[in-house]
This record gives structure tokens, sequence and C-alpha cells, in this order.
């Protein structure tokens, strides 16, 4: 095509209408898209997709943002497009499922007091400054026939701060799959541990429960199963295993066959459960059987767990008080966790400080196990497994130090399991042994009613039998942790009494991480798949650089100065005695040559400090000169010699054809 058929008149309309085309069919594809950032930061997860396009009923997501509070505040702007960009992926993956409303609630306003109702709270964003409205609710007001619900379910998000920006794909799915499932998830208990309350016969009173079953309760349906039975309801959302011991074959069959199904899962496990231990009248401790045991269920779900050895670690060893009247001393088997060994991009440990510990053992992944295995909690390389017959015994922490040769290897406390599991009854459920009396004066309507028992009993097992599943029927998650004595109380929470209210005071995070891990279970399988995404916010990591090494030399520099000044006052004040150490009261000339030699080091080190902080300056605005050289300048050179060189070559091409 020549130039002049091209900018003629019918050219011109076939431009345009190509234009609009497409336009059109841009418009018609939202949800073509390609993500070119390193960290996929415009992507959501399959998860993510599968939750919004499997909804029984449409949704209303409500995004209550002070757009007009906030157009002088560039960095809120900035984090609130990113998140209305976010949300509006997720509509447009719903494909009609849900919907998106943003308000821009304004002082006075039916927006502001229908923000109140839903509780989304105005936050000030500087002294004195207007507050701004910056929070999600998700709502279902019609069901899936489109009949309108009498009391509509609706979960919020108060405050979408900045710090959850990794985590708000989970959090925003995470609404969207209470408001769309509003019933209360059961959990199904199962220990023998008085975790729920029991009897102490030491003072011969009954004992309350944990206070994070109080708080499992508050947010859970929980149901007791007892170790005699032989099923678990298929109702069960999740199967909470503490301190397992003992379970007849029935039972490893049923909590094989509840993972089997794709119930979730979270286990804990000890090799040496402080909880178990008694006293008697007289004082001394009476230990129970102290470890953990669910033979086969681990290897078959590719868990390796060590229940003889007790993990000691020396950097994070909590300081206790063994006794009365005694001090406290550093206790390598009772730990407390902190945040640089538990996972930070993991939802469940994320925004956790300190977790408590006391005797945890280690999990490590099968060798050869197919399952996905995810550290949560891990110790310091400056740790050891000791024995637990070692441990369970010791009234004087001293003695551990003793024993303790650091491995130099981190080890894991807690961990996520995931993937899709082969039984450990490939046979099927293991047989009934029904047991005949030796009894010869059983009557006779004894024994029928015996005989009808067991024919039930074996038309349950025939009936189950054709049930069998020997794989998971989708990917399923178990979350393991090592410990039971972090559920205590003593590790983690003060309970004080209020006009009969129990109230807790926690000094540890362990009540959190429980109800962040149920959490995470109750959203399915699906919830449980998303993980964080990156920041926005990419750093310049050569100045990052530059900083810290300033950083270093002014703490060097500032800790010369006051190491010189504290020198100087202690020789002032020697000058400034007599020899019987009464003070002078006069400036005598040495004193004063003393306050003159440090005035002239103050004001050194003061320069100097100024330099450094000048060649700070100086080394970030090179590397910024440098930086716009190279694209304004660099980058524009190079592409035009490669032109030219391209140039050159289809000429050379042309005459050769020629």
């Amino acid at each position: 095509m020549n130039t002049k058929s091209l900018f003629s008149s019918i050219g011109l309309v076939a431009i345009a209408i190509s234009m609009v085309f497409s336009v059109a069919v841009i418009s018609l594809l939202p949800s073509f898209r390609i993500d070119l950032t390193e960290d996929n930061l415009f992507s959501l997860s399959d998860g993510t997709r599968n939750i919004v396009t499997t909804l029984d009923g449409p949704v209303e997501l409500i995004f209550f943002y002070s757009e007009s509070a906030t157009e002088d505040i560039p960095q809120i702007r900035s984090y609130a497009n990113r998140v209305e960009e976010l949300i509006q992926e997720i509509v447009i993956a719903s494909n009609g499922r849900l919907s998106l409303n943003i308000i821009d609630p304004q002082p006075f306003s039916e927006e502001e007091d229908l923000a109140t109702q839903y509780g989304i709270q105005a936050v000030p964003v500087s002294q004195g400054g207007e507050a701004i409205y910056f929070g999600l609710v998700a709502t279902q007001t019609v069901d899936a026939e489109g009949n309108a619900l009498i009391i509509p379910p609706s979960e919020a998000m108060p405050l979408i701060r900045p710090d959850q920006e990794e985590f708000l794909e989970y959090e925003f799915m995470k609404l969207v799959t209470k408001v769309a499932k509003p019933d209360r998830q059961i959990v199904g208990l199962l220990t023998e541990l008085d975790i729920d309350g029991g009897f102490d016969p030491t003072v011969g009173q009954a004992t309350q429960q944990w206070m994070v079953m109080d708080i499992i309760r508050q947010l859970y349906e929980v149901r007791r199963i007892e170790n005699e039975s032989e099923t678990i309801d298929e109702d069960i959302d999740i199967l909470m295993l503490v301190h397992p011991q003992n379970l007849s074959e029935q039972m490893l069959y049923a909590i094989d066959q509840h993972v089997m199904r794709g119930g979730q899962t979270m286990l804990f496990l000890d090799p040496n459960a402080d909880s178990l231990v008694t006293r008697s009248p007289q004082g001394a401790l009476i230990p129970a059987q102290m470890e953990s045991e669910l033979p086969g269920l681990l290897e078959a779900w590719g868990i390796e767990y060590d229940s003889d050895n007790v993990l000691a670690d020396n950097e994070q060893a909590l300081r206790v008080i063994m006794g009365q009247g005694q001090r406290p001393a550093p206790h390598l088997g009772m730990l407390g966790v902190q945040r640089d060994y538990l996972a930070g991009d993991d939802i469940i440990t994320s925004r956790l400080e300190t977790v408590n510990l006391s005797s945890p053992g280690t999990i490590s992944k099968l060798e050869g196990a197919g399952t996905l295995f995810e550290p949560l909690l891990r110790s310091s390389t400056d740790s050891m497994l000791m024995e637990a017959s070692l441990v369970e015994n010791v009234t004087d922490p001293s003695i551990l130090f003793d024993e303790f040769v650091s491995s130099g290897e981190s080890h894991v406390i807690a961990a996520r399991v995931s993937g899709v599991m082969a039984t450990a009854f490939p046979d099927g459920r293991p047989e009934i042994i029904v047991e005949e009396s030796d009894e010869d004066t059983e009557v006779e309507t004894e024994e029928v009613v015996v005989e009808e028992i067991v024919e039930g009993i074996v038309e349950d097992v025939d009936q189950e039998a054709v049930e069998h599943l020997s794989n998971s029927k989708v990917e399923t998650t178990i979350l393991v942790f090592a410990d039971t004595d972090m559920l205590s109380d003593r590790m983690w929470v003060q309970v004080a009494q209020f006009l009969g209210q129990r109230i807790p005071q926690p000094f540890a995070n362990n009540g959190d991480l429980v109800i962040n891990a149920l959490d995470n279970l109750g959203g399915g399988a699906d919830l449980v798949s998303i993980r964080s995404r990156g920041r926005d916010s990419r750093p310049f990591t050569r100045v990052v650089q530059l900083q810290r090494e300033a950083d270093d030399r002014l703490r060097s520099e500032e800790a010369e100065l006051l190491d010189r000044l504290a020198e100087t006052e202690a020789e002032l004040a020697r000058l400034n005695q007599t020899e019987d150490g009464q003070p002078i009261g006069v400036i005598t000339p040495e004193i004063q040559a003393g306050i003159d030699g440090f005035n002239e080091d103050l004001l050194l080190t003061r320069r100097s400090l100024r330099d450094v902080q000048y060649q700070l300056t100086e080394d970030i605005e090179r590397l910024g000169s440098n930086l716009k050289w190279i694209n304004t300048a660099l980058i524009p050179l190079l592409l035009s010699i490669l032109a030219l060189a391209m140039s050159y070559v289809r000429g050379q091409r042309r005459k050769l054809a020629s």
C-alpha cells in the first residue's frame, strides 16, 4: 500500500474502523491479561479462581475508600489503586458471581452511616487531619435462586493495612468464603489431655478448660470424639488431634479416611507432654505416657517424627523459675520461638512475634514422600536433640547445659503438609475382633443381644468397605505441630477473673497461631493454596546498601565519641577532686585544658559525622546520575547503533541480490 492510498479518504476511514474494532475487541475481553511483573503482582492464584467460580450465590464486595480525603496523600492513593485493581481482577475472574461497589463516605452522610453499620471505622492518617475510611465488606443479599435473604451474611475487613499487602488476596478470599458459607464450621477434637477441663486429684477440684478452647468455641462448633469411637462424622470440617495415644485400629482407620475424603487436619504431637505430669500428695512428680504416637498414618502422610528426643535450643531458651524462691534461669527445653524463626511468607505465622513451647519435638519430610512439606516454625542452628527421659526428669535446668553440644543444624518444629495422599490401609478397614465371654452363667437373652450387635457391626463394615478410599479425593492439608504444651495456659496467657468472666491477657502468640491455623484450614483446599504475593514497592538495593554502610560508619564514629566523652568526664571528675575526694569547686588550668581538648575532639567528630553523611548523599546522587545517563543516553545510543547495523545489513543484502 502506497502513502497516497493510506492517507486518502478511504484509507483514513479504514484506519478509523480498524481502531474502533480493536477497542471493541479489547473491551469484550476484560479477562485477558498479560502479567509481566517479576512477582506476578497482577496474577490470581488457582485457589482464588476456584473459589470465585464455584460460588453458589452472588456476593457483593463493597470497597469503602475516602478518595476525596486522600487527594494530597499520594502514598495512600497509590496503595488504594493497587487494592482496587486486585479487587477488580477478582471480580473479573468470578464470571459475574461477584460485584464491586466503591463508596467514598463523606462526613455526616448515609454512606458514612453504612460504613459504620458494617464495622468500617474512620482512621486518622495525620495529627489533626481528616480521618479516612479504607476497608472492604463482603455481603450476600440473595441466594442462588434469587430469593432475598432475611438476614444477609456479611464479613468486614475494617482496615486494609499496607503491611498486609502480600496477603490481601488471601484476606479478601477469606471474606468471600465466610459469606458464601456462613454456618459455623465443626472442629472435631480427639484428645485425652484435660484441654476441655478435668479433675485435679491433688486439690480435689475440677479444672477449667484451657483458654485456647474458650477462643476456639467462640468461632467454631467443637465436637468431642472419644478415643473408643470407631468412626468420624463426615460433617466434621477440621479434625484436631492433640497428643494421640493408644488409638484403636478402627479409630486410626477413621482418621485415615477423614483425610482421604479431603478433610482438613491439625495435629499436635509431643515427645514429652508436660501437661500429663501430675504430683502425688507428697509432691513427687508422677509422669504418665509422655510421647504421642500415630502408627502408620504419619508415614503415609510423608511425615517423619522423632518421639524419643526433645529439641533443646540455646539461642531461644526461655528464662523460667523452677521452684519457689529460685531465680530465673534459662531452660534449654523451653523455647520462645521469635519472628526470625517463623515463616514470614505464610499467612499463619506472618504477623506473629513469639510462640512459646515446652520440650518440643521435631518433624521432617519423609524421604521419598510425594507430599509438599512447608516449615512454619524452626529452631536456631545453636540447637540439638536430647533424650526425652533426660528433660522429663530434670529439676535443675543448668544440668541440660552440661549435656548440650550444638549440632549446628536448624530443626523443624511445625509444618504444613499438603498434596494428594495415599491411605495407610491399602487392604481396607481392619477386621473387628470380638472377644468371646468366658462366663458360663451368661443368659441366653444377652447372647442374642450380643449377636445382633455383632451382626450390625458387620453390616456397617460391609457398607463402609465399599466406600473405602485408597487416595485422597483432592489435595488435602495437614498442619503438624511437634508440641502439645504450647496449648496450655501457662505457656502463653494469664487468665484474670472479672465479674465472673475469664479475661485472657496473652504474653505470647500461641493462641493467635492456633486460630490462624484453623482459619486457614477452614477455608478449604483452595483457600489454603493461596500464598503470599509480592510487594509493589521495589527498593533500590544499591541505595539501601549504601545507607547501611553509612549507618555502620556513623554508629562507629558515635560509639568512639561516646567512649571519649566518658573518658573525659571521668578525667574531669578526677581533676575536680582533692586527694581525699573532696570537690575543689574551682576550674583549674588542668580542668580547663581537659574541657578545651574535649571540645576540639567533639568538633572533629561532628565534622567527621557530617563528612560521612555528605559522602552518602554524594554516592546516592552519583548513582542516580549514572542511572539517568544510562536511561537517557546509553540505551538510545545502543538502539541507534542496532538500527544502523540492521540498516547496513539490509543494504548489503540488497546489493548482493542485485
